[in-house]
């Protein structure tokens, strides 16, 4: 598998998305920029949001943590189910009511505007955190078996894969993401399919006799019922309920992809589809992983140190070269999506959340300074991802939701208050809140095992940081005023 082979499979891949970017950009305008003119096909955007959702992250962390979790995380996808479920019944019927496009709007609608302005940031921060660390897994993929062969400096082949995500997506938006992510959920799905088969070939089992073998090995195990542990069973349902409704029903990207469907109706039947979906290409997910590890028990493959090499190691080096491609297409069609949408998105937020312009109408913003503001943030990206290189030590999904729990926590907050209470707030004091209650978390988290009898928070930090956030807003409470 030569880095001249991998660089012509990743130039053409690039050449196909910038095709369909071409057609799917005609005539483009800030209505299909942030809203994609409103009728998109649920269907597409249902199929191309599992591999926005999905990722590299996936791709990589989910198979290799296996080998230390075993089929623990199903919990957290479990959990995601119901999550879903509670976005598809009560926060889409709400954005759509209020005919949004932007889903902070919602905070300065029912507390005021620094409450709006801090919803945003929140999301602004966490978006930009989130999608630099899955960005990071594959370019560094990249940098290893292409760039690094060549002496190419890391921020290099940084810039060379933002350039090329900022070409593709700065004139079309959301009208042309929702269709490149469909041909990017393709190649991934294919990826995982085709690899599950190599290894099943080269094991001498058919996939049956696979899947008994996975399903009778203690990687197949769910549950753990240590309650001392943060992958305790319970907490990993709780913490995935939560991650769903913050990382998808909360994030600007994920429902901006949803309120470019025509109407609620639709928008629910993308979001039970692709809930569907994802539990089902998570479980293929891990098995995989167990897949992975018996070949490398058989083979006396070494399990490398840091679990979301296993899989690239395996398909690269030892899987043979074709199979080596199918996960090099296979990643790089996983980052994409995670990578377009972000930028997007947090252009969308910066520009109607911070600065005020709308979409459309008197108050849009000049193209050329959405242009301006798109690039800003490609290259805010570019900065956390070379900075984080430099501090990595754990698998990249780790990092995502630990980060989640400290950055959605707020907005969760926010949003449980406004719904499920009548009353308002003083609202310049919600910033306040907002930023008092991670950092509580954070001195929970750190000394946890000696103030609660070595427990120890896991994912469901998110869940704590939430419900300070909400007492926070309780203790800032007025009577709402009648409309």
């Amino acid at each position: 598998m030569t880095p001249q082979l991998l660089l012509i499979t990743f130039l053409v891949y690039t050449i196909l998305l910038f095709l369909v970017t071409y057609i799917t950009s005609k005539k483009a305008s800030n209505r299909s920029y942030f809203i994609g003119n409103k009728n998109s096909p649920w269907f597409i955007v249902a199929y191309g949001m599992i591999g926005t959702l999905l990722s590299g992250v996936t791709f990589m962390s989910v198979p290799g943590q296996v080998g230390s979790r075993n089929f623990a995380y199903l919990m957290v996808v479990f959990g995601y189910f119901a999550g879903y479920a509670i976005i598809a019944n009560v926060l889409i019927p709400l954005y759509y009511r209020l005919n949004l496009t932007s889903i902070y709007t919602y905070l300065k609608v029912r507390f005021g505007n620094s409450s709006y302005k801090t919803g945003s940031f929140f999301f602004i921060l966490s978006r930009s955190l989130g999608a630099a660390f899955r960005m990071f897994l594959v370019i560094n993929v990249l940098q290893i078996f292409i760039f690094k062969q060549w002496n190419m400096p890391f921020p290099i082949t940084v810039l060379i894969f933002i350039s090329l995500i900022i070409l593709y997506t700065l004139k079309g938006g959301i009208k042309t993401i929702i269709w490149t992510d469909t041909l990017q959920t393709t190649f991934m799905l294919l990826a995982l399919i085709i690899t599950i088969f190599i290894i099943s070939n080269q094991l001498n089992l058919n996939l049956f006799e696979l899947i008994e073998k996975v399903w009778d090995s203690p990687k197949s195990k769910i549950f753990v019922t240590d309650w001392h542990s943060e992958w305790h069973f319970l907490k990993q349902f709780l913490s995935g309920v939560f991650i769903a409704i913050v990382m998808t029903g909360l994030d600007q990207e994920m429902m901006q992809k949803n309120l470019s469907i025509k109407n609620v109706k639709n928008a629910k039947k993308n979001i039970y589809t692709f809930s569907f979906a994802i539990v089902i290409v998570n479980i293929i997910f891990l098995f995989l992983g167990a897949a992975l590890l018996m070949y490398a028990e058989k083979f006396s493959v070494q399990i490398p140190a840091l679990s979301d090499e296993l899989f690239p190691v395996i398909a690269i080096h030892h899987l043979g070269w074709f199979s080596g491609l199918v996960f090099f297409i296979g990643l790089i069609s996983a980052a994409f999506p995670s990578a377009d949408g972000a930028l997007t998105s947090l252009t969308t937020s910066f520009t109607m959340d911070i600065l005020g312009y709308s979409g459309e109408g008197n108050k849009q913003i000049p193209i050329y300074k959405r242009k301006i503001i798109h690039i800003a943030f490609a290259f805010l990206l570019f900065a956390i991802i070379t900075i984080f290189q430099k501090i990595n030590d754990r698998a990249i999904i780790e990092n995502i939701f630990s980060v989640a729990g400290y950055t959605y926590g707020p907005l969760l907050g926010l949003y449980a208050f406004g719904l499920f209470t009548k009353k308002s707030v003083v609202d310049k004091w919600v910033p306040i809140v907002a930023v008092v209650s991670p950092v509580i978390c954070f001195f929970l988290s750190r000394y946890s095992k000696e103030l609660f009898w070595g427990y120890k928070f896991g994912f469901e930090l998110l869940i704590i940081n939430g419900l300070i956030t909400f007492l926070g807003l309780y203790l800032l409470s007025i009577k709402k005023k009648k409309s």
